[in-house]
């Protein structure tokens, strides 16, 4: 007790609730470009625009090609290059006029339009039986022709040393009871005596009785025959074709033909 009887007053505190206890906000971590993370995103841009570049030369290439195709459509004489006889015809407007003048028809380098390699192709004759069973062909009719290469009664003569591609097709109608069927490419060289076979195809038919299908269609039975291969030919060899049962040879230029082209010299 205090002095004078007097009790004192006991000390009052007072909390304030309002005032609490925050902890402080986290730090925000800031992305950082690092230098490995740049480079990458250049390489990727780098290779979008070389991508963007590649695609527009290909766009360019294929107008270019467009734009000439074009052009030679609208252009009668380069339609008709596809056509070897048509294009040797329309080279005489290209000679020389010097030439022209002194008379003579020799057609000048733009022969090349023909190209430089030799080449025949040969369509069926309206008499096709010759000597020995060899078939006689047209030279100079339709779509026959012969550029650097020489025929004489149904042989195609090589006038320059190569390899060349030899094909040549017939068709025959072998509707007898038995027949035996040769189509045969031959070669006459001046090294051997006698002639070298190049290709054959032997086929022998027999029907007993004959089957309905060669009654319905008129006592016909269509066979086709196609050789060709790649042969080392030199100047002064002679090609020709055999043919077995030539008689019954059904005469037509796209059933039979027989040709050559030099592959390399």
């Amino acid at each position: 007790m205090s002095e004078g009887g007097v009790a004192s007053r006991p000390q009052v505190f007072v909390v304030d609730s309002q005032t609490g206890f925050f902890p402080p906000p986290r730090p925000v971590k800031k992305t950082q470009w690092t230098p490995t993370r740049s480079k990458c995103l250049l390489l990727v841009v780098a290779l979008a625009m070389l991508g963007l570049v590649v695609e527009g030369c290909f766009v360019y290439k294929l107008y270019m090609k467009t734009e000439a195709f074009s052009i030679c459509v609208s252009d009668p004489f380069c339609r008709n290059m596809s056509n070897p006889k048509i294009a040797a015809q329309q080279v005489g407007s290209f000679q020389d006029p010097a030439a022209s003048k002194s008379g003579s028809n020799e057609i000048q380098p733009v022969q090349t339009l023909l190209g430089p390699k030799p080449f025949a192709h040969l369509m069926c004759s309206s008499n096709p039986v010759g000597e020995k069973n060899v078939v006689q062909w047209v030279d100079k009719d339709g779509d026959a022709i012969t550029h650097q290469m020489g025929y004489n009664n149904g042989r195609l003569l090589v006038e320059k040393e190569g390899y060349y591609y030899l094909y040549s097709k017939v068709q025959i109608n072998a509707a007898e009871v038995c027949s035996l069927i040769q189509h045969k490419v031959m070669k006459d060289t001046a090294a051997y005596d006698q002639p070298i076979e190049l290709m054959k195809s032997k086929r022998t038919r027999c029907w007993t009785p004959k089957p309905s299908s060669v009654k319905s269609s008129g006592g016909e039975d269509i066979w086709d025959s196609y050789l060709a291969g790649i042969f080392h030919l030199q100047s002064g060899d002679q090609i020709f074709i055999t043919l077995d049962s030539i008689q019954k040879l059904r005469p037509g230029p796209t059933e039979n033909f027989m040709g050559a082209f030099m592959v390399s010299p």
